[in-house]
């Protein structure tokens, strides 16, 4: 048998489920006959780190990047990470840090460690990113458009993310829902890109209704504050709660009756397909990403800026008979089903892992 691989996972923290997830799904779901795996972070923080740790994988807290200048001492300054790779004997990175730092991927290229990493954002713009592509011997994309950014560059692939809709199953769930009040969700990382006052706008065109919104996410920063002040300007005190952040979300998404996604920007939102694998019926703005996991399901899909036809599409799914709304979420989770699931995911980057490593 011949060695196996061995490939490290970088991701800078396990603060968000997001990304540190889907390195999960990849450190527990590889072929461990033909793989090894590591992971290196930049600090133990998050609650997402204890699962993690979970996996009893070799997990290394290391600085995987560095400040770009002075340019005259960086190959200096990336001497530990490089000496790193060559005591573990490392044969792939594979980076999910989601910023342009191309000092990881030159300190790959000075040990002749081949260096993906996964473009999860759609972001993009700067010389840093044309720079951390062109020492990237491979990139992942999540989405069609974001292969855009990359025209030159052969060594790419869309690999969208994958899910485990197993464990994302309504079945689960022995739910009897409140039928006297509409449960409207949204579950993100609470920052400004997640554009959640214009779901707050929907809600007060139509609060006449009885519709009830719970936002999921970190309480902790000052877009929150924006957003309860708000809330209070609107007079939606007693129609919006904020639950704060929950590592397991799939209680909340089961008690629900449409989840919305109003975010400016996403690569892949993850959040958006495991509530369509719970078969919640789903709204999502018009954006690169959210546009790519919905594609066949135009209809849901709402301007970026048009609050008042997002209300009139909460409104028109509150109007649909409970066996149509479950009609339209089983075939949301059979699309999750047949699109994202965990045993193409996996092997896409098996297969990927193979052909870069030559074995």
């Amino acid at each position: 048998m011949s060695k196996k691989i061995h490939i490290l996972y970088t991701i800078p923290n396990f603060d968000t489920a997001g990304s540190g997830k889907v390195v999960y799904d990849l450190a527990n779901h590889l072929d461990k006959k033909r793989f090894k795996v590591s992971i290196a972070c930049n600090n133990n923080g998050g609650l997402f780190f204890k699962e993690v740790e979970a996996l009893d994988l070799p997990i290394h807290i290391i600085l995987l990047t560095k400040p770009i200048r002075p340019y005259y001492t960086l190959i200096s300054r990336l001497k530990p990470f490089r000496k790193f790779l060559k005591k573990e004997k490392i044969d792939l990175v594979h980076s999910w840090n989601y910023t342009s730092d191309w000092t990881e991927p030159l300190a790959c290229k000075l040990v002749g460690v081949p260096f993906i990493y996964t473009k999860k954002a759609m972001s993009w713009g700067n010389k840093h990113w044309k720079i951390r592509s062109y020492l990237s011997a491979f990139i992942i994309t999540v989405n069609t458009q974001m292969q855009a950014f990359f025209p030159n560059k052969k060594q790419q692939a869309l690999i969208p993310f994958g899910l485990d809709t197993s464990y994302y199953h309504l079945e689960k769930f022995n739910v009897t829902k409140n039928t006297s009040v509409f449960k409207i969700i949204t579950v993100a990382n609470l920052v400004a890109v997640k554009n959640i006052e214009l779901l707050l706008e929907a809600m007060y065109t139509i609060k006449y209704l009885p519709i009830h919104l719970d936002i999921v996410g970190d309480m902790q920063n000052e877009y929150v504050n924006k957003l309860q002040h708000i809330v209070n300007e609107l007079q939606l005190e007693t129609q919006v709660s904020f639950l704060g952040k929950h590592l397991d979300v799939r209680p909340l998404l089961a008690q629900a009756d449409v989840y919305v996604i109003p975010s400016k920007k996403e690569g892949m939102p993850m959040a958006l397909v495991e509530a369509m694998a719970m078969q919640l019926p789903v709204l999502g703005a018009n954006i690169p990403g959210i546009s790519y996991v919905l594609q066949e399901f135009p209809d849901l899909l709402f301007p970026l800026s048009d609050a008042t036809l997002l209300a009139t599409k909460i409104e028109s799914i509150y109007n649909l008979p409970i066996q149509q709304q479950q009609k339209l979420g089983l075939r949301l989770r059979n699309y999750c089903v047949k699109h994202f699931s965990m045993a193409a995911f996996i092997k896409q980057h098996e297969d990927l892992y193979l052909k870069i490593v030559k074995q």
